[in-house]
């Protein structure tokens, strides 16, 4: 496994071990909603890039993808959650950064399953 494939895969763990404790936490504070909305962002995409990084881990397009979509939901949720916490953004377009990383990174997933290695028929 190249080294860009076990490094998201450890920061997909981090984000699914975030959003289980975000997860916790909102269940007990203020502004719990916006708080399990960053906690179910982080669990939705680390378990796509560990299952991307998993099931092809030199695709480089796939790698791709899965660093889009890490940056892109620490970017949304890291503000829905500093918002809800301290009430202070991280930035003032860093939530809506993030989802459009998502949404390209999304993309980008669509798109690198044509690239590379075709199976014959």
């Amino acid at each position: 496994m190249l080294l860009w494939s076990r490094l998201l895969v450890f920061i997909a763990g981090l984000m699914g071990a975030a959003g289980v404790a975000l997860s916790a936490y909102a269940a007990h504070a203020e502004g719990g909603a916006n708080l399990t909305t960053a906690a179910t962002f982080l669990m939705i995409h680390a378990a796509a890039v560990a299952g991307l990084c998993a099931g092809a881990p030199t695709r480089r397009g796939l790698l791709q993808a899965a660093s889009l979509l890490v940056l892109g939901a620490a970017l949304f949720s890291g503000d829905i959650a500093m918002r809800a916490i301290s009430g202070a953004p991280l930035w003032r377009m860093a939530a809506p950064t993030g989802g459009v990383m998502l949404i390209v990174g999304w993309l980008w997933l669509a798109l690198a399953s044509f690239a590379g290695p075709r199976a014959n028929p």
